[in-house]
């Protein structure tokens, strides 16, 4: 099936049938409460929603899990009531939406890393939720609010709390880490159903349950037999999910079981990204390994128009995917012409097994003299400035005065280096990236975006009390709105994506390991290399570079340098007041510039692209449900 993929949840009461009348003419899809009144309502292919029942009880998991819908009707029949679902849920594996409904009352969450979120707001009288944001703006008239649109043309991710809003006027996001609850009369309110866990266990001790759990959640995506792809880049992340996936098609026997792998290869002959594939691949030869030749394959910023003038950006929100829009739509042509119903990727796998620089500032305040080893050992290969990282390490900043001062720093401009030399940079051990905004934003965006920050001071609390375990989870949430943007697109085109390294049970065996021996002087991603050592061999796990790509992108700003600049010629965000487009095309333009100068570039390019795609209106498909229709 292509076309959006989407569902709204309805409140089992007449509010939520006058509801439902507007939704229909979308709707290709329906799921009715017990009461027979209309609970889900969306459009998605076969096999996406799976529900079960007992009584006047419902269960339902939307996305990717291995359950039937007896099972989950197994699982109903012990439910007392909406709060017990989480209970009756236990040992679910994948990545979906959770969703009950009983005695008059919806339950409803997503995943902890937010690759699947819920929105809600007001219709007919009553709230209503659904999965993308935009199904519930269009539905409402709303129009995108602009300084949230100005947080978007940011470096840096969205930071948290930030990433915890929504992009368009009077629809909210649910809270990350809780659930929606909505009663008979519409009314909505959110509870906790996720905390981090604490990370107090040895890797030694963490590695079986990564193991277990990092098995379950590529199982989740090979169940059910037929064809899968995945990315072999090279790395680690993504090499490890190409083996886990054939061993796990070995194992079930399935009929027309296949794996395809697809290699994007780099263009600067020094990157061994390439020759790690190819190692890779040699070991997988039950596989059918894809990779388009140099000079046959999409650059970086190719095709930008295409996203407008087609069917549009299928996204909720403005994400810097686009960078990656043409090769996104040649990756669904090569997979699905292939057979493949779901693609692997190896996202979060950096964020679970990398330990972040801020983890240095939480482990010489725990354990000093073996943080002053760490730190010394990697002064010693990556030159560090020794006064710069000591005052790093000496800031007593709190996440909200963190935030405070990057408000205060949004136009701050760095000055220039003198020489190479004295341009190297102790890492920074802050509580996130605090980049500026990019030298074409206006002064009215860097206000909004300053107030903003200001605002979210007020309520400030971190992720996890110390720097690393929030950084570790920051980045995370990062990862999850990134790849709920791309499943988005690629969906559409017929190829859902899968990061199973985002779902929930591998997040939770990761992050209770201590953040410290997740990474370890002379050893790249221990934890992640002793769990699949039994399934991905020796040699390749042995690994210890990662693919640098600055030529790819000087290459790709030379072919496609005068379309990029004709974008920012009025520029729907300059009529908006956020953006000066002769800025934007003086940095375009300039003789040597650098992925550093340009690095605010693909966020300012998918909010441009998002806001012209958007401009034409949304049509009811052909396939509607009629009035009437259960």
């Amino acid at each position: 099936m292509s076309g959006d993929v989407w569902f709204t949840i309805l409140p089992d009461g007449e509010s939520g049938v006058a509801a439902a009348r507007l939704l229909r003419p979308w709707a290709t899809r329906s799921v009715p409460h017990h009461s027979g009144r209309p609970w889900l309502l969306g459009s998605w292919p076969d096999g996406h929603v799976t529900v079960g029942a007992a009584g006047a009880r419902r269960v339902a998991v939307a996305g990717r899990c291995p359950v039937t819908a007896d099972e989950l009707s197994a699982r109903a029949g012990r439910m007392r009531d909406t709060a017990d679902v989480e209970r009756i849920a236990d040992g679910l594996t994948g990545s979906f939406h959770l969703l009950a409904s009983a005695h008059g009352t919806v339950r409803a969450r997503g995943t902890a890393s937010g690759t699947r979120r819920l929105f809600h707001t007001p219709v007919a009288g009553a709230s209503v939720a659904a999965d993308r944001a935009d199904r519930l703006a269009a539905l409402t008239g709303a129009a995108p609010d602009e300084r949230l649109l100005a947080a978007h043309l940011l470096a840096s991710p969205l930071p948290y709390p930030l990433d915890d809003t929504c992009v368009w006027r009077g629809v909210r996001a649910v809270p990350s880490f809780h659930c929606l609850l909505l009663d008979t009369e519409g009314r909505v309110r959110t509870h906790p159903w996720w905390s981090p866990p604490e990370p107090r266990r040895a890797r030694q001790d963490g590695v079986p349950a990564v193991r277990a759990a990092l098995t379950a959640a590529v199982t989740a995506c090979t169940a059910g037999g037929g064809t899968v792809s995945a990315d072999l880049s090279g790395g680690l992340d993504s090499t490890t999910l190409c083996f886990l996936a054939a061993r796990e098609q070995r194992r079930s026997r399935s009929a027309g079981s296949k794996l395809v792998t697809i290699s994007w290869p780099g263009l600067d002959p020094d990157n061994d990204d390439a020759a790690w594939a190819a190692r890779a691949a040699a070991r997988l030869p039950d596989a059918e390994h894809v990779t388009p030749e140099p000079g046959r394959w999409p650059l970086w910023y190719s095709d930008l128009t295409a996203l407008i003038e087609g069917d549009g950006v299928p996204t909720d929100e403005p994400g810097p995917w686009v960078r990656d829009g043409a090769r996104m739509a040649a990756l669904c042509r090569l997979m699905t012409a292939r057979g493949s119903r779901l693609h692997l990727m190896g996202g979060g796998g950096d964020e679970l097994f990398s330990t972040f620089p801020p983890h240095l500032h939480d482990y010489v305040r725990r354990h000093p003299l073996a943080a002053y080893a760490r730190i010394r050992t990697q002064r010693a290969s990556q030159h560090w400035p020794l006064g710069q990282l000591l005052r790093q390490l000496a800031d007593r900043s709190t996440f909200g005065q963190w935030l405070a001062a990057w408000a205060e720093g949004l136009t701050a401009v760095p000055p220039p280096s003198p020489s190479p030399a004295l341009a190297r940079r102790a890492p920074s051990t802050a509580w996130g990236v605090d980049l500026p905004m990019p030298p074409w934003a206006t002064r009215d965006a860097a206000e909004a975006v300053r107030d903003l920050l200001r605002e979210a001071v007020a309520a400030a609390e971190p992720l996890a009390p110390e720097r690393g375990q929030h950084t570790a989870l920051a980045c995370l949430r990062t990862g999850g709105r990134g790849l709920r943007l791309l499943d988005q697109v690629t969906s559409r085109a017929g190829l859902a994506q899968a990061a199973p390294y985002l779902d929930d049970q591998v997040i939770e065996a990761a992050l209770a390991i201590r953040v410290a021996e997740r990474g370890a002087p002379g050893r790249f991603k221990p934890v992640l290399a002793e769990a699949v050592r039994d399934a991905v061999p020796a040699d390749v796990l042995r690994r210890s570079t990662k693919g640098e790509y600055s030529v790819d992108f000087h290459t790709a700003l030379r072919h496609n340098r005068a379309a990029l600049v004709e974008l920012f010629d009025g520029s729907l965000l300059a009529r908006a007041g956020l953006v000066d487009d002769a800025a934007a095309r003086t940095a375009l333009l300039g003789v040597h510039p650098t992925p550093e100068a340009l690095r605010s570039l693909s966020p300012s390019l998918g909010s441009e692209i998002w806001l012209r795609a958007r401009s034409a209106p949304a049509r009811p498909p052909s396939t509607a449900i009629p009035e009437g229709a259960p």
